[in-house]
């Protein structure tokens, strides 16, 4: 049985182990993983023209520094591992934005990792990977 397995990856240690979990599962099944990391975008704007402008030269600033500082790497070591390797990079909502991007590719099972710090930000505003458990299109599995 194969399957494409979607990642939640943002370069953290908890992103890491969920890499890991994915790559295990596709190269027993010889699946594939699809590497997604999400930039927060907050989609309220209440900024003057220039200030758009300059937000939007931000963004592509952090689309660049995202692929070279965080996916090149990891997309270079995970080939070497000898598993067919996507990488996608979104901005928005991080859940909402994953299940997207699952959809999109085709994806069988969500990935993501847990460090179970900021126990009173979750509380407050939720936590992702609580999210992707309600929202989750495919399976979800959340590593520890």
């Amino acid at each position: 049985m194969s399957g494409k397995f979607v990642v939640g990856y943002d370069g953290s240690a908890a992103g890491r182990r969920a890499l890991d979990f994915a790559l295990d599962r596709a190269e027993t099944q010889g699946g594939s993983v699809v590497l997604a990391h999400v930039l927060e975008w907050s989609p309220y704007s209440f900024l003057t023209p220039m200030e758009l402008e300059e937000r939007h030269k931000r963004r592509g600033e952090e689309l660049e520094r995202a692929e070279t500082a965080i996916m090149a790497p990891i997309r270079d070591k995970v080939a070497e591992r000898g598993v067919p390797v996507e990488t996608v990079i979104k901005y928005g909502h991080i859940a909402e934005k994953l299940c997207e991007i699952t959809k999109s590719v085709g994806g069988t099972q969500m990935v993501v990792g847990r460090d179970g710090t900021g126990a009173l930000a979750s509380r407050v505003f939720g936590s992702v990977a609580g999210t992707l458990v309600q929202i989750a299109p495919v399976p979800c599995t959340i590593v520890p």
